[in-house]
């Protein structure tokens, strides 16, 4: 009789845990950009100086041949590419004048947390970059919404 009611209570606890839908990744809300013809994404990855400035060139020319207000461009960044937006990036100027002409620069948060765990100190990040808890996820979220993924 013992035996019946634990597999009843372990049926009972997978119902009950197949029933919760998974939590999932608090996502920023789309660039308010109601003209956009295109909608970009590049993902930054990579700590390597030479991809940050060919992800910073790649949003300068997008600007340059569709106009600020005809394209959304949102540059993500997780794992060594959040360097791009660490506040004593040699590029932290760069970034910033995107920003000032509306690319949003996100900074996986997942990233940060680790850093943080790892050396005991908080990096601290461009005050103008976006904080995403998950940089991938907010790839797919941006995917799924019309974006096209670039990764230069």
């Amino acid at each position: 009789m013992r035996r019946a009611q634990i597999l009843s209570a372990l049926m009972l606890a997978l119902l009950v845990f197949a029933a919760v839908p998974p939590a999932s990744a608090q996502q920023v809300p789309l660039q308010d950009k109601p003209f956009a013809e295109h909608k970009i994404v590049l993902q930054l990855s990579d700590g390597d100086a030479r991809k940050q400035a060919l992800v910073l060139s790649v949003a300068n020319n997008l600007l340059k041949a569709y106009a600020p207000d005809k394209i959304a461009l949102e540059v993500v960044t997780f794992g060594p590419g959040i360097d791009l937006l660490l506040s004593g990036s040699e590029r932290r100027k760069q970034v910033e004048s995107l920003i000032a002409q509306g690319v949003r620069f996100d900074i996986c948060l997942n990233t940060v947390d680790t850093i943080e765990r790892e050396t005991g100190k908080r990096p601290e990040f461009i005050p103008a970059a976006t904080p995403v808890q998950v940089g991938v996820g907010q790839i797919l979220f941006l995917a799924e919404n019309g974006y096209t993924v670039v990764r230069p």
